[in-house]
């Protein structure tokens, strides 16, 4: 079976430096801003406190003990002061304090994000939100447009399912819509608070691995069509993006993802993701950069999904990647966890911060989700 994918009909630049002479519909990253919880947490002192929410009073701690200490997790923001997490309850005590902290943390990212790239509210044509660690009707993008005192036309687009893809695949559903729209202007929201959907008295390996890896936290990402005017001038500005892809694994839904029901959200998480990435990613990354003239070799910034040790080992072993290319992404994992669709968009930010490469690098910004599927998007520095 063929697996279909989704490739930018952008004429192909160089190997080499990067186009300067992008084409006027080219869409520019012109902001990124992440949100964090003010409870911040050393992994050593969540260890204990997970084991009494999921574990079995007098359970064995071995693994749990294990998995935290592997993890590649030195510090967490939690939505909540992790003594209240015993409180929730059920799934409708767990999705209220979903509502309440992320619309708290999206108005701090999208306000953070509109300041840096110059522009107001209503500068914004479309505002995309991505979330799987909750659920809600009004959606957390309606809510967020009028507190944030976007337009009544804003077009909206709340995203639920895509899951720690949704950063990547959210840029690359930006930029599709601002090649049709060159002259608008776009936002890309991601909230996610993992910690909520932790359940209590599970034992399951997965359960235990969530406890261990995800932290919580939001980001919004402000995207400016080629046509666009005002907001932050070229010094601030970038990078932007060249093209994108899409693709579907055949056959492995059951790898990641949620079984949902009455105590709401319970993790999936198959221990052979990493195999799956090792065997196939790098064939299908490299397929990517050979349609736009590039190989590996030619790519300055790797900005990847830390889905893991084990996924970001994976990664690198299957593009052939020198040892300090994924920093960034292992440096997130460290001090914040894996926040799923947040965490692309926090490295990326880290880059453009602290790591800005040079004028004319190439960079790919990619992550994995459940489906199982990936996404890529081709940046030009």
């Amino acid at each position: 079976m063929r697996v279909p994918v989704i490739v930018d009909p952008s004429p192909s630049p160089s190997p080499g430096q990067c186009r300067t002479d992008l084409p006027a519909a080219a869409t520019t990253v012109a902001a990124v801003s992440t949100a964090l919880p003010p409870y911040r947490y050393a992994q050593d002192d969540l260890t204990e406190p997970i084991g009494d929410l999921c574990l079995p009073p007098g359970a064995d701690r071995g693994l749990l003990r294990r998995l935290h200490a592997s993890a590649g997790v030195r510090t967490r923001h939690l939505a909540l002061p992790i003594e209240r997490y015993a409180d929730l309850g059920d799934f409708g005590r767990s999705n209220d304090a979903w509502m309440a902290a992320g619309l708290r943390l999206g108005e701090e990212a999208l306000t953070g994000a509109l300041k840096e790239a110059g522009l107001a509210p209503d500068d914004i044509d479309l505002l995309v939100c991505a979330s799987i660690t909750g659920v809600a009707a009004p959606s957390l993008d309606a809510r967020l447009a009028g507190r944030t005192g976007m337009r009544p036309d804003v077009k909206r687009l709340p995203v639920f399912g895509l899951g720690c893809v949704a950063g990547a695949a959210g840029l690359a559903r930006v930029h599709d819509y601002l090649r049709g729209h060159p002259g608008h202007t776009a936002a890309l929201l991601t909230v996610e608070l993992c910690s909520l959907t932790l359940q209590r008295r599970d034992a399951s390996r997965a359960n235990l691995v969530a406890g261990a890896l995800f932290g919580d936290g939001a980001a919004a990402l402000i995207a400016r069509g080629g046509g666009s005017r005002g907001g932050a001038g070229p010094d601030t500005a970038g990078p932007s993006v060249v093209a994108t892809r899409s693709h579907l694994y055949p056959d492995t839904e059951q790898l990641l993802g949620w079984d949902i029901g009455a105590s709401g959200f319970r993790v999936v998480i198959d221990a052979g993701v990493p195999g799956i990435v090792r065997d196939h990613f790098g064939e299908h990354v490299r397929a990517f950069l050979t349609d736009h003239g590039l190989t590996t070799d030619d790519i300055g910034t790797w900005m990847c999904h830390p889905g893991g040790p084990k996924v970001l080992s994976a990664v690198s072993d299957a593009l052939g990647l020198p040892g300090d290319a994924l920093d960034c992404a292992w440096r997130s994992l460290e001090t914040v966890g894996n926040l799923s669709s947040v965490s692309v968009l926090h490295i990326l930010q880290t880059v453009r911060e602290q790591r800005r490469p040079e004028p004319g690098t190439w960079g790919v910004l990619l992550a994995m989700g459940p489906g199982f599927c990936s996404e890529l998007v081709l940046l030009c520095w």
